[in-house]
Order: structure tokens, then C-alpha cells, then sequence
């Protein structure tokens, strides 16, 4: 056992190294950390370093110490996706709500069908790459991941663009709240059922995840906000409370069937400040800590990436669903802009930033081929499809809005890691 704890705790050590100079690799090229440690993962795993002499991969990771970090690196995805949950509440309140809710839409539902309709469209070329199941899980599935925006890499993007306060970042970040909700409760819904499900007939499934949701909005939330806003409360420090919460959750959502990612988002909607907004201490805490490890995560999916194993018929499905994806979610993003009031330059800022992935996508890609939903070759894919779509954002809002020798973007704090206000709701909304 202590073998395996050395070699736990080197890896980590190695992950966040790796990780941390990939990542400011990225911010020097003008892309978020995210994408630099997304790359660091799939450099550590089979389809770089692994494909060297020695079997390097191998012997950094060995098989034993993958349930460690595994275990880690979903703790700091439940902390992350609380905080997702924790910012998701005052969008919704916000002004711009019109437009938002347009773009939201025609965004969301649009690239929604289109990636379902590709599940059944490529339904040959899908099953030559090893995709063994069809059903209804793989066609929600197939659109929710060519349908998901990464709320906090694009509050990020919108950050240091300096433009959190126009129209632009304001429509673009509240869209992006509502897509989020909308599909990881699509994504719930693909999931009863499957090999990730606890064995319970899918009604029942679906009736106590339903109740425990209903429970956590309707009754620890508002008892939570009471029991906060006291005068003389017994937890002046809230970290602990949010800890408890999300942790308490993810056990609960994994013990009724879905993935422990569902309870860390319900525990951010869940949980409310003073003043019913985030509280600056426990999002930067929150953040600080979900940061730190989750590099881990980046390193378990570049473990299950191998680019060299994709041949011809994968790259042609790659460009495929970099298409439909990329497609579906600016097209609709611009005409939803326009439809709402904005001018065409706004219009095409909008459509770019709702094409962001990143994380978010990486954790849904994630769930679903642990669900057994999508084979190694198609997971591949869908990693990739993600990078470059994210990897894209940054450019062509260079051309839409290039920068002045007036702009000036924020230095990245230590340990941020989509560089995302800390508590600052009016920053990535607008006041």
C-alpha cells in the first residue's frame, strides 16, 4: 500500500507540473488554461507519450494508481460543477433576458437535433469505428455533446476580451446559464437507464432524482438562505457548509443512478450568499480548490484518447462533427441575436462565444463513455471535436473584435483555472 501512495503522489506531482506550464503555454498564444491542460492530458496518455520507447505511460500511470486518482479528479469535478450551479443562479435575473432566452433556444435545440440526427445518420460509419449500441441513450447523448456550452471557459473568453459589460457578453454568458441547465437535464434523462444506473426500474429512477432536485430548490434552499442570512449564525465561514453540500449531493445523486457531477451542480443552485448572491470567499475558495486537482481529470481523459489508433473514416467523422457543432450553435446563436436587437457585429460575437466547449464538454463526453454510451474511438473524437471547436473561439473573435492599444486584459490569479470572476456577477454579466 505504501508503494501505491508513492506512486499517487507522484503522479499528481507530475500532473499539476505538466498541466501548469501547458497551461500558460496557452495563455501566451491567447487561449484559455483550460485548453493547454487538455493538452497536457492527451501528451501524457497513449497517444504521445505512450507511443515511446519504454511504455512510459504505463509506468507513470500504472493501472493501480488510476482508481486514486479517478477518485480525485471527480471530487474536484463535483467542486467545479458547484461552482457552475453557484453562478447559474443571478443570470436568470439579469437584464437582456429576451434575447438570451432566444439565443438559448436556437442554440440549444437546434445543434440538439442535428447531433441526434447524426447518431442515426452516421449510423454506419459510427458502428465501423466500434460503436456497439444505437438506442435512445446514444441519440440524447449525441446531442447534448454537440449541443453543450462551457459556461465558465466562456466567461473567461468574455473576461479577458474586456466586454463583460456589453451587450454582447452580457446576452452570450446568460445563454450560456440556460444551456447549461437544459442540458444536463437532457443529458439526466439519456442516462436512466443505461449500464450507469443503479438497477431500479427507470420510472422510479426518475421519480427520485426528480424529488431529490425538487427537494434541493425548493426546501435546502430557501432554508439554507435562512439559516445563512441569521444574524448570529453558528457558520460565519460558509466554505464548510459548501463542502458539505456538494460532496453530500454527488453521494446522493450516485447512489440514485446519475453521475456524482448532477449533485455538485444542484448543490451550487442550491446554495446562496447573504445578499442571495455568490459569496466572493466561498467562490474563490471553491474555485482555488476544484482548480488544483483538476488537471487529475484532464490526465484520466488523455489516458482514454489515442489520436495515432484513429484512422481515415474517424477524421472524416471528426471534420463531420466539427461541422454540425460548429454550425448548429453559431448559426442559430447569430440569427437569435438578430432576432432580439442586436447589431450584426454583437450578433457574431454572440454565435462565436456560445460555440465554446472545453471543460464542460470534457465532463460530459466523460459520464457518457464511462455509461458504456460511446466506444473509445468515438470518445476520441468527441474529445477532439471539443478542443478545436474551443480552440476556434479565441481567433475569430480576434477578427470580429480585434483588440486596441487600449484593451487591457487581467492577469490571470494563481490557480484560476479558466481564469472566471471570483464572485463577480456583474463582470461576466454586466451591471
Amino acid at each position: 500500500m505504501d508503494t501505491i501512495i508513492a506512486e499517487v503522489i507522484g503522479a499528481t506531482a507530475l500532473v499539476l507540473v505538466v498541466s501548469s506550464l501547458f497551461a500558460a503555454v496557452a495563455r501566451r498564444f491567447g487561449q484559455p488554461a483550460v485548453i493547454g491542460q487538455i493538452l497536457a492530458g492527451i501528451l501524457l496518455g497513449p497517444s504521445c507519450l505512450g507511443r515511446l520507447p519504454g511504455h512510459l505511460t504505463g509506468r507513470l500511470f500504472p493501472h493501480q494508481v488510476l482508481p486514486f486518482l479517478t477518485v480525485i479528479s471527480q471530487i474536484a469535478v463535483a467542486i467545479f460543477m458547484f461552482v457552475v450551479g453557484y453562478e447559474l443562479g443571478p443570470q436568470f435575473s439579469r437584464k437582456n433576458c429576451r434575447p438570451a432566452v432566444l439565443v438559448a433556444a436556437g442554440a440549444l435545440i437546434i445543434p440538439l437535433a442535428l447531433g441526434s440526427g447524426s447518431a442515426l445518420l452516421f449510423k454506419p460509419e459510427l458502428a465501423r469505428l466500434g460503436q456497439a449500441h444505437f438506442g435512445r441513450s446514444f441519440v440524447l447523448f449525441m446531442g447534448v455533446a454537440t449541443a453543450i456550452t462551457a459556461l465558465p471557459v466562456l466567461a473567461s473568453i468574455v473576461r479577458e476580451r474586456d466586454i463583460a459589460g456589453t451587450a454582447a457578453g452580457v446576452i452570450a454568458t446568460t445563454a450560456a446559464g440556460i444551456m447549461d441547465v437544459a442540458a444536463w437535464i437532457v443529458l439526466a434523462a439519456a442516462l436512466i437507464g443505461t449500464s450507469s444506473g443503479s438497477g431500479r426500474p427507470w420510472p422510479l429512477t426518475l421519480a427520485l432524482i426528480s424529488g431529490f432536485a425538487l427537494f434541493m430548490l425548493l426546501v435546502v434552499r430557501p432554508a439554507l438562505g435562512w439559516w445563512i442570512r441569521r444574524p448570529r449564525g453558528m457558520f460565519a465561514n460558509q466554505l464548510p457548509i459548501a463542502l458539505a453540500l456538494t460532496l453530500g449531493s454527488a453521494w446522493i445523486t450516485a447512489a440514485l443512478g446519475l453521475h456524482p457531477v448532477f449533485g455538485g451542480l444542484l448543490a451550487g443552485l442550491a446554495m446562496q450568499g447573504k445578499d442571495k448572491t455568490p459569496d466572493p470567499d466561498v467562490l474563490r475558495s471553491m474555485e482555488d480548490v476544484s482548480a488544483v486537482f483538476l488537471p487529475l481529470f484532464f490526465v484520466v481523459t488523455g489516458l482514454s484518447v489515442d489520436v495515432g489508433a484513429l484512422r481515415g473514416n474517424a477524421f472524416v467523422m471528426l471534420a463531420a462533427f466539427v461541422a454540425i457543432a460548429t454550425i448548429g450553435k453559431a448559426g442559430p446563436g447569430y440569427a437569435a441575436s438578430r432576432l432580439g436587437g442586436l447589431d450584426r457585429k454583437d450578433s457574431a460575437t454572440v454565435a462565436v462565444l456560445v460555440n465554446t466547449r472545453g471543460l464542460t464538454e470534457l465532463i460530459a463526453l466523460n459520464i457518457g463513455f464511462s455509461a458504456h454510451l460511446i466506444g473509445q474511438q468515438l470518445f476520441s473524437i468527441l474529445v477532439l471535436m471539443a478542443v478545436l471547436s474551443t480552440v476556434m473561439t479565441a481567433p475569430v473573435l480576434h477578427l470580429i473584435r480585434p483588440r486596441t492599444t487600449t484593451d487591457r486584459a487581467p492577469s490571470p490569479r494563481p490557480g484560476d483555472l479558466t481564469q472566471q470572476p471570483h464572485g463577480q456577477a456583474s463582470g461576466t454579466t454586466g451591471a
